[in-house]
């Protein structure tokens, strides 16, 4: 990674993360979402303790490390993707990434109440510019699903995904300020997900079947390798070049072009309200992000997910 340049680093950060949103949707039909999201990090989560067995990285931790782990993990890559791949199934993939412009917001009060860290008055600003923002972009679509569960049910997945996704970030924010290596963190943490997320799939009596669509094992390949590994060393090798200010610009842009590839691929078509609210949603997160460039908050990464997920003093910007 350190081989390419910075503009191309940026490039797979947010081609590929503004594309996870839509092949998830090729997930969702074929396999309940908790089979979808076990099998996707469970095989990213191998990977990545693969590559650091072959580095020769220590993978041994006491317990309360791996609890650590499981609780990162557990939040950020299990139940938060399922209610990610369950909101799809009900509204445009680029609707629940643009969603996660709120996460910045929910994950600076979340600091600030369970650890003191500080935040402005402009980083809230931001942050509520962006939940106006969001409210502006679902606003048609509640519209249209007068009288229909649809929309509701999608947005309701998408505020509880931020909101459990920010347990996970916050969580990772305290396994790096206790030195816990980064990518065993994220590899144990993956591995911890996927767990999670066979254990509710199992208690949900899910079939574990795998389908036989090439769509389907095509988009589970994606997820997996540059969704959720191949971006991750681009956006680390980004951050200790630039700084996570100046990396966090990621999470604007990726949102816009989940936007785009919903609007291409799965028939969305956004009005005059929607534009606003895109663009009230952007102002937001350049205002966080700018104060964020400054020292008051952190971000360090971490999918998008399958959108944005931004925690402060570590967050995440997570795809799809």
């Amino acid at each position: 990674m350190q081989r390419l340049k910075t503009w191309q680093l940026f490039a797979v950060c947010v081609l590929t993360w503004g594309t996870t949103w839509h092949a998830i949707t090729y997930q969702i039909g074929h396999t309940a979402p908790e089979v979808g999201v076990a099998l996707r990090f469970g095989l990213a989560g191998v990977l990545v303790l693969a590559f650091c067995a072959l580095r020769g990285q220590a993978l041994r931790f006491a317990p309360r490390d791996h609890a650590m782990f499981a609780l990162q993990g557990s939040f950020m890559y299990g139940v938060s993707y399922i209610c990610v791949y369950h909101a799809e199934q009900h509204v445009p993939s680029g609707l629940v990434a643009v969603g996660y412009s709120a996460s910045p917001l929910v994950s600076g009060i979340g600091a600030l109440l369970l650890f003191g860290v500080s935040v402005t008055r402009g980083f809230v600003l931001g942050g509520l510019l962006g939940l106006a923002g969001v409210a502006l972009i679902f606003w048609p679509e509640f519209a249209k699903a007068a009288g229909s569960e649809q929309t509701s049910l999608g947005a309701l997945f998408t505020v509880a995904s931020v909101l459990l996704s920010t347990v996970g970030s916050l969580t990772a924010s305290r396994n790096r300020e206790r030195r816990l290596p980064f990518w065993p963190a994220l590899g144990y943490g993956m591995v911890y997900g996927a767990l999670a997320s066979a254990l509710i799939a199992l208690a949900q009596g899910r079939s574990f079947v795998l389908p036989a669509a090439a769509s389907w094992w095509a988009s589970l390949l994606y997820l997996s390798l540059a969704g959720s590994v191949l971006t991750f060393a681009c956006f680390l090798t980004l951050q200790d070049r630039l700084g996570p200010g100046p990396t966090g610009t990621i999470g604007v842009m990726t949102p816009l072009l989940a936007l785009v590839v919903s609007l291409l691929f799965e028939g969305y078509r956004p009005d005059w309200l929607t534009a606003g609210g895109v663009a009230l949603a952007v102002l937001g997160n350049v205002l966080m992000l700018r104060r964020r460039s400054k020292g008051t908050v952190r971000a360090e990464p971490v999918e998008a997910r399958r959108g944005t997920r931004v925690s402060t003093g570590s967050a995440r910007t997570d795809v799809g």
